[in-house]
């Protein structure tokens, strides 16, 4: 019995001793094949010893207006490097003090590169960026010092440079990567540059290029003793592709100067291309307020709190009611759907009529059709116009079915959804759907409830770039392309896009009823500053009520009539009445397109839509209005 347990026992340590061997020579087998395939670390402490890589930063493309003027092009930098592995004692004080820092700064900077969660993939074998963006004074003066600091180098890179002061929110600007950017980019590594707003960001990967690599060979004592294999196995960088806007940057300067003090936006586009020519945010700023590290830290926080808000570009970022400039829109819905028809006429004894409340409308004949509404301005035409689209229940069985058929036409023009521009940040805008209101009115709502949309009103919201896109859509009498401020796209999805005619479905005769109500406007109706001799200008005004303050001041126009080259929309917030600024500013626009210059004798208008503000205290804030 004794000797059946003694076997017993001997055989549960035979297994243990055995199983404990076999784990054991697991985990060695598992951590050899971590250190050697997995992880890298053991690699870089291996190749560090004989090899120093260094990064080859490609030249960023350099960015042309659509005359071929240089925009945006690079000027040398330079960035410390330190590889913390080779780091040995040194004059940290006379280093500081060579490099405008202090020694606090320093081991803040030192510690900062080795916390992990500040920079993922820290390695101490692979350099780090120390601080960016060094001056060539600075530059030229550390140069002869780094013999004797161990571990640190200099690392040749590019900066931006703007060739122009304006077009800042356009051009956008060139900034740090963040942790989020290197963790959905593989490219970038903490220290890399990319662009953070505007065309530098939405092209990032055209303009940046590809990285190369240098491969160094290093000594026992780990100095340079040249490269590697003569160099055969580095890789040369490969420049980012330069790009050409479709933005005339002469247009786009004397916009930004008549806009001046206002707060708006002024947006042009050619219709037969979708190419914009003009994309003006006021206020703005001078793009090299933020170019470069220290300009950045300095003045980007001043920019972020001015009240003024110069940092949003309005032209594709604000949403306002469009007002009158919407109904055009309104117009070739109803004559699409059978509502209306070129001849029928609408009464208008001052205004809308049907209900208390009512949008009210200035001096003009009644009964009133299409053409003449869209030259007067009329309201009430387009209210009753929706009145009978969607409460007539001959025509669809509820309010909601009308009105989803209403939203659709919408839709289909460019409005409630981003247009998909080249730009980062572009906003949809709102149209509300039949759900909306069926919440907001408990399911029990007609068009009496609503009616401020047909005249661009109430919850009605687009950019100043939808706004236009409208204009394009009409002068193209049915279509438009996508808006885009890059003239040649190479991404063939981009290009695609950028090409596409986008029909509203909409027939083409109702397009020219539009246009030539559009042209009345011009001829002798609301918009009659826009009249110029040798150019037919078709236009449309637009009051829009504001309850915050004096009512903004919007436009659209495209010209000539037939065969149109530009379309423009202008909006100046608390501007009044659309005649009284838009219209002007939109004048004096068509002009520089047209004749290159202002004519002699709208020179006086220059001057005075350029200083004009809407300031209580400007002697150019008018009082009197001059109608829509």
């Amino acid at each position: 019995m004794d000797s059946i347990k003694w076997k017993y026992t001997y055989r549960n340590r035979q297994y243990i001793i055995g199983g404990a061997v076999i784990i054991t020579l697991l985990i060695f087998v598992a951590r050899l094949f971590f250190l050697q395939i997995i992880s890298d670390d053991y690699k870089k402490w291996a190749d560090s010893n004989a090899f120093q890589r260094r990064t080859l930063y490609p030249s960023r493309g350099v960015i042309y207006d659509r005359n071929g003027k240089l925009l945006v092009y690079n000027q040398p930098s330079y960035d410390i490097m330190v590889v913390m592995n080779e780091m040995q004692p040194f004059d940290t004080l006379d280093f500081c003090q060579t490099i405008g820092i202090t020694t606090d700064n320093f081991k803040t900077r030192i510690a900062n590169i080795r916390d992990r969660k500040l920079n993922p993939g820290y390695s101490k074998y692979v350099p780090q960026v120390f601080m960016n963006q060094l001056s060539a004074d600075v530059y030229g003066v550390l140069q002869e010092k780094l013999f004797r600091i161990p571990g640190f180098y200099i690392r040749n890179r590019a900066i931006r440079e703007y060739g122009c002061t304006i077009g800042a929110n356009l051009l956008g600007n060139i900034g740090e990567v963040s942790k989020k950017d290197i963790e959905g980019d593989d490219y970038f590594v903490p220290g890399d540059y990319s662009g953070r707003s505007g065309v530098e960001r939405f092209y990032e990967k055209t303009l940046r290029g590809e990285k190369g690599v240098e491969i160094l060979l290093r000594d026992a004592h780990g100095r340079i003793k040249g490269k590697y294999d003569d160099g055969r196995e580095d890789k040369a960088p490969v420049s980012g592709k330069n790009i050409t806007l479709s933005v005339d940057f002469d247009l786009q300067t004397f916009g930004e100067k008549i806009m001046g003090e206002k707060h708006g936006a002024i947006v042009m586009i050619e219709p037969s291309t979708g190419e914009v020519l003009c994309l003006v945010t006021s206020p703005s700023y001078d793009p090299n307020m933020l170019n470069g590290r220290q300009k950045m830290q300095d003045n980007y926080p001043t920019l972020n709190r001015d009240p003024n808000r110069p940092l949003l570009d309005r032209s594709i970022m604000g949403t306002y009611s469009p007002g009158s400039t919407f109904k055009p829109a309104m117009g070739l819905i109803y004559l699409q759907e059978g509502v209306i028809t070129k001849e029928k006429t609408y009464t208008c004894a001052g205004g809308y009529t049907y209900l208390d409340g009512h949008p009210h409308c200035h001096s003009h004949f009644s009964p009133i059709s299409l053409v003449p509404a869209l030259a007067t301005s009329c309201n009430s035409f387009f209210c009753w116009g929706l009145h009978e689209m969607i409460d007539f229940r001959s025509r669809y069985k509820t309010v909601q079915e009308g009105f989803e058929v209403w939203k659709n036409y919408i839709v289909s023009m460019g409005y409630g959804y981003p247009l998909g521009i080249d730009l980062p940040g572009e906003i949809r805008g709102f149209i509300p759907n039949s759900k909306y209101y069926d919440k907001v009115y408990n399911n029990r709502w007609n068009s009496s409830s609503i009616i401020g949309i047909a005249i661009g009103q109430h919850e009605i919201n687009a950019t100043p770039l939808q706004i236009c896109n409208l204009a394009a859509t009409i002068a193209n009498r049915g279509y438009y392309i996508t808006p885009h401020v890059v003239q040649s796209v190479q991404d063939e999805n981009l290009a695609e896009q950028y090409t596409t005619r986008k029909s509203t479905g909409i027939n083409r005769e109702y397009y020219e009823y539009v246009a030539e109500g559009m042209r009345g406007a011009v001829t002798g109706g609301t918009c009659k500053a826009l009249y110029m001799h040798d150019i037919e200008v078709c236009g449309k005004t637009g009051t829009v009520q504001n309850p915050h303050g004096r009512d903004h001041s919007a436009c659209i126009a495209f010209a000539p009539y037939n065969n149109p080259k530009i379309a423009i929309a202008v909006y100046v917030e608390n501007g009044g009445w659309g005649a009284t600024v838009s219209i002007p500013i939109a004048r004096l626009m068509l002009e520089k397109y047209f004749y290159g210059e202002i004519p002699y004798y709208d020179r006086h208008l220059e001057t005075l839509m350029t200083a004009w503000s809407t300031a209580p205290n400007s002697p150019y804030y008018k009082k009197t209005e001059t109608g829509d």
